[in-house]
């Protein structure tokens, strides 16, 4: 076999191994998309069904049932609030740590990492505690919040990684030609990094649009985002597969869509520091 060949070859397998992995991944959205159109009886059936005929009832009932729309704009709101929020806080940060370190800044960053291990559960009482205490339950403001720490730490490090890569050159060229800081980072350091920040709030949107644990502890029904919406389909009768897929599917499509119109950022961003 000659060295071309075996590139050839080399190259078939490589996309084989890659679409299984797609396809096995994707595979849970796709019974999720079909099982959303039975009825239930057709949802639990065994064998399971491929062909049967569609139906948009149980899309219907949700909507009835759970007013999708005041679920979703919750979503958005607590999503895309705490991410606005984090990046106004992270930006600055980063800019500070990455082009200005001190004999602390490791130290720093891998304190607000570790704070992603400590279990949510742990923390829920004083939360809880304090939200009371506030008027702040069932409250989008809460949410927001919450979101805007729980995240920050990942947003912090990811533009960390990110800026401490940028030609330190250009900051100084522009500090000869008299930038103040904030001309630095509006000016050179944002533009520059557009599609490290796209990705990192994209990042950041979708880890806010999927938590779940503080949407059902903290919200009843003014301010329950989609993934509460979902969870009122468990109940003790038992779960409702087929209304479970339809709620599921209306949930996951705004953020699949958003996430398939920004792909091209967030691979820009996500492989940033990759190739020098």
């Amino acid at each position: 076999m000659t060295l071309n060949q075996q590139r050839k070859l080399k190259t078939i397998l490589t996309g084989l191994f890659a679409w299984t992995i797609a396809l096995v991944l994707f595979f849970p959205i796709f019974w999720m998309f079909i099982t959303s159109f039975k009825t239930e009886l057709q949802a639990i059936s065994v064998p399971p069904s491929l062909f049967f005929e569609p139906t948009l009832e149980n899309f219907r009932i949700v909507q009835e049932r759970s007013d999708y729309i005041h679920h979703a704009w919750n979503s958005v709101v607590t999503s895309f609030g705490s991410t606005i929020i984090a990046l106004i806080i992270a930006i600055p940060a980063a800019y500070s740590m990455a082009f200005f370190p001190g004999k602390r800044t490791k130290d720093i960053l891998l304190w607000m990492l570790s704070t992603k291990m400590l279990p949510a559960v742990g923390v829920l009482v004083p939360i809880y505690i304090l939200c009371r205490d506030y008027g702040l339950l069932d409250s989008k403001t809460a949410l927001v919040i919450i979101f805007t720490l729980m995240n920050l730490p990942i947003i912090v490090w990811m533009l960390f990684s990110y800026f401490k890569d940028l030609p330190k050159e250009i900051l100084e060229a522009a500090r000869m030609d008299g930038a103040t800081p904030w001309d630095e980072v509006v000016k050179v350091v944002l533009p520059l990094s557009v599609g490290a920040i796209s990705s990192t709030a994209l990042l950041s949107i979708v880890l806010c649009w999927n938590e779940a644990f503080w949407s059902l502890n903290l919200t009843a029904s003014d301010a329950a985002p989609l993934t509460a919406m979902i969870a009122s389909y468990s109940s003790p009768e038992g779960l409702f597969w087929a209304k479970l897929s339809a709620a599921s599917t209306l949930a996951c499509a705004p953020i699949v869509v958003f996430g398939w119109f920004c792909q091209k950022q967030l691979v820009q961003g996500l492989t940033f520091g990759a190739v020098k």
